[in-house]
């Protein structure tokens, strides 16, 4: 019960935030959800609350800040801050570069997605983005349900011994659907075929992104990034699908090819 109405709130919170927060409001409610979540990643992966932390969780939310503008990101720029960040980490605080590279992964892994969500839904409304937050949910109740019903086969028994084939094929198929009957709603002119390929690749970073963070707990030993939401877990493990969704689907949106 506690988790239904968990989910329920949050649903509701998310749409209310779609449909009335002006764009500052969206940039900063992301930059919240980044750090937070950031703080968990680094939690899940190890790293020690001293002040190198926090400086990840500075960075993670202003790569979020950044992101949420509706323009192309520059690899060069981004190579740049790799570099420098690398360089710091190694001969600053006398980190491996293993260590330092789970600390540079924070900003790419989650910052830079739910900037790209917001700048999705200045480009797009509140329409666009809802077609890729319902069919990761769509998706992620799909495998749910259909592993329950038909599930035989374990998908990746290692990191989640729960997850199945079948149900993976299961969300594939619902998600996809979705996506296709959504974007011919809000984008009737994007071509059935670039419907259905942009959404099969949505749904499969989708199930990619939650065994990502799911592998990162079975390292940690723990069951949900943190305890933030009653019957949820963490915020990350609420958007762990979203984040590697969300890039593909916003330079979707960003050439202009579901767009009239």
């Amino acid at each position: 019960m506690i988790r239904l109405v968990s989910g329920v709130v949050l649903a509701a919170a998310a749409l209310a935030a779609m449909l009335f927060l002006p764009f500052i409001g969206l940039r900063v409610l992301a930059c919240v959800v980044a750090g937070v979540a950031a703080d968990e990643y680094l939690g899940l992966t190890g790293t020690p609350r001293r002040v190198s932390r926090w400086i990840v969780v500075v960075a993670v939310v202003y790569t979020c800040w950044w992101a949420a503008v509706p323009a192309p990101l520059s690899l060069v720029v981004l190579a740049i801050i790799a570099i420098v960040w690398l360089a710091f980490e190694v001969l600053r605080q006398g980190r491996t570069v293993e260590q330092a590279a789970v600390n540079l992964i924070a900003p790419v892994y989650i910052g830079a997605p739910l900037g790209m969500l917001v700048a999705l839904h200045q480009l797009s409304g509140w329409k666009g983005t809802l077609v890729l937050i319902g069919t990761i949910v769509v998706s992620d109740s799909a495998q749910y349900y259909t592993g329950r019903a038909f599930g035989r086969h374990p998908l990746a028994p290692a990191i989640s011994p729960k997850k199945t084939v079948e149900g993976a094929v299961g969300g594939i198929v619902f998600g996809t659907v979705f996506m296709v009957a959504a974007l011919g709603f809000v984008f009737p002119a994007t071509p059935i075929v670039v419907r259905v390929l942009i959404g099969m690749i949505v749904v499969f970073l989708g199930i990619f992104g939650d065994l990502f963070e799911s592998r990162l707990k079975r390292l940690a030993h723990m069951k949900d990034s943190s305890s933030l939401i009653p019957g949820h877990g963490g915020a990350l493990d609420r958007i762990d699908a979203l984040l590697f969704a969300i890039p593909v689907f916003y330079f979707f949106i960003l050439r202009g090819v579901g767009r009239p």
